[in-house]
């Protein structure tokens, strides 16, 4: 006899785990990113000196478009580098 497939309904969704983010403490209350903070700033960015993605930062939209403008302009000042080799 064949097999029959078993067809998964459309309302029916495999089970998904969330996974747990990294999340520097105390950013989300944070009501000014200073682009003087260097240490803040370094930890998100990747060893190459990119800045880190929001689904591996874990921060919300607004305060990663912080962290990217304050990244912007601490390299601009000559505090971040733009590239580490």
């Amino acid at each position: 006899m064949a097999k029959v497939k078993r067809r998964r309904k459309s309302t029916e969704r495999p089970e998904r785990r969330s996974r747990k983010r990294p999340r520097v403490p105390g950013i989300e209350d944070m009501e000014y990113i200073d682009y003087k903070d260097v240490a803040l700033l370094r930890e998100f960015m990747s060893e190459r000196g990119k800045i880190r993605a929001r689904r591996v930062t874990g921060l919300s939209t607004q305060k990663q478009h912080e962290i990217a403008s304050a990244v912007k302009n601490a390299r601009e000042m000559a505090l971040l580098p733009y590239t580490n080799r």
